[in-house]
């Protein structure tokens, strides 16, 4: 166990970098209000506790941020809405988060992690991910979809962040000069502050700032929310319904796992001084214990996952810069989640970011989206394993996760036969040649 002060500095950027983009966390509250038809107040108790559970990361001794598992957050409302909503709607979500908390639990525990991954066909795996792509797109465009809310807010600041997070010519501005640098690396939070000015600017929303300390309401949420309250338990038939729901999750969370690991390994050569110990095993633990604990304290459809990407990234780019400018990393991810956790308090913030949330969530599901689609794409190892990956989507886009799951198998074993668990062996990976021009390239160079 680590406290602040004892085992880590506290570190004052990323408390303050905390308190800014807390404004991305609470844009999961249009879901539950909307979704789950949970009122505002109640939502807000969810997101704190939420911001609470975030802070056993580096507690318990996980260098990363903590954060939602984003690409499947399409997927779970595609899932809950086939339920009538209330009580039925609200067992369904409680069933499924229980379900992928003890499964983190039980993996966690025994060590199987990466094997349970590794029986997953691959055409499987790059369905879910490519379909949880897609999900996202259709839950902000389709109809009565969040982009009717406010069109112009959000395509135009949708098309900033992608600007800001992918174009090559920003990239060189980024590279070259330090303000640009800063901003880069502070992923969609400028796009969400332009939301803002932009919203209010066009009449898309009315921002009215009150002051004050925010007053979750845990009293109503534990009282009409949680299965101990007046909802009940869940019968065993929404667990087992939950199954293959969580086994989609569950791939999300695995590859969130693998790129954590990706992220220490490109930067612990940086800092000799201080060498980052991640272990998967203890990553589940704690994933599993935090999904548990708000299946029945505070049903949530963001998920507790692994790792916020973005933020992990400007953290440890931070880190690599020496002792002098981050002690340790631990003080770097615990300073910026008691900076988050701070935030969801002040009612000025939480009040001005009120009128925008749908636009800050809007933002999020287009840019998960846009890299669930090309991970999802790239994962494919051949044309076959792309196929089979489309077909799979589009079923658990329409279907559910049973129904393309069953297909994903079926097709696998029709495609690969005795291959089916190393796929399409008769030619290099899909992105083969790519590889080769880029080494040639590269050795050119």
């Amino acid at each position: 166990m680590r406290f602040p002060g004892i085992h880590y500095k506290f570190e004052w950027p990323d408390y303050i970098q905390g308190l800014v983009m807390a404004a991305v966390c609470l844009s999961i509250i249009p879901i539950l209000t909307d979704v789950l038809g949970m009122p505002f107040e109640v939502a807000i108790a969810i997101v704190v506790l939420n911001g609470i559970l975030y802070c056993f990361h580096a507690w318990l001794g996980d260098p990363v941020v903590p954060g939602w598992v984003t690409p499947a957050i399409p997927l779970l409302v595609a899932y809950v809405g086939t339920f009538p909503a209330g009580a039925e709607r609200m067992h369904a979500l409680i069933a499924f988060e229980m379900m992928l908390g003890i499964w983190c639990l039980f993996l966690g525990t025994t060590g199987l992690a990466k094997k349970v991954i590794s029986l997953v066909p691959n055409g499987i795996k790059v369905g879910v991910i490519l379909g949880a792509g897609i999900a996202a797109f259709q839950m902000i465009f389709k109809e009565g979809g969040k982009i009717e809310s406010m069109p112009i807010t959000i395509v135009l600041c949708a098309l900033i962040a992608l600007f800001m997070m992918y174009n090559p010519i920003f990239k060189g501005l980024a590279q070259k000069n330090k303000i640009f640098h800063a901003i880069s690396n502070l992923g969609i939070l400028p796009a969400v502050l332009l939301a803002v000015v932009i919203a209010a600017a066009l009449g898309e929303a009315k921002i009215a700032i009150e002051w004050g300390i925010t007053k979750p309401d845990f009293g109503t949420l534990w009282t009409d929310w949680v299965p101990w309250g007046k909802l009940g338990w869940p019968s065993l038939e929404m667990y087992l319904k939950s199954i293959p729901m969580v086994f989609a999750a569950y791939i999300v969370i695995f590859g969130d796992a693998v790129q954590c690991q990706a992220i220490i390994k490109d930067a612990q050569h940086m800092r000799p001084d201080e060498p980052v110990d991640y272990n998967p095993d203890r990553v589940h633990l704690i994933v599993g214990i935090r999904n548990t604990f708000m299946s029945f304290m505070g049903p949530d459809i963001s998920m507790c996952g692994p790792i916020w990407a973005a933020m992990t990234v400007v953290i440890y780019e931070r880190w690599k810069k020496g002792r002098e400018s981050m002690d340790s990393i631990f003080g770097g991810v615990g300073s910026f989640r008691f900076g988050t956790l701070t935030s969801y308090f002040i009612l000025p913030l939480v009040t001005m970011m009120k009128p925008i949330l749908p636009a800050a969530l809007s933002l999020t599901m287009i840019i998960q989206g846009f890299v669930s689609v090309y991970v999802g794409a790239r994962e494919a190892r051949s044309l076959l394993d792309l196929g089979i990956g489309g077909a799979v989507a589009g079923i658990l886009i329409t279907m559910g996760a049973a129904w393309a799951f069953a297909a994903g198998i079926i097709m696998c074993l029709f495609v690969y036969g005795h291959n089916f668990f190393k796929g399409d062996t008769s030619y290099g990976p899909l992105w083969a040649d790519q590889i080769t021009e880029e080494m040639a390239m590269t050795d050119n160079k």
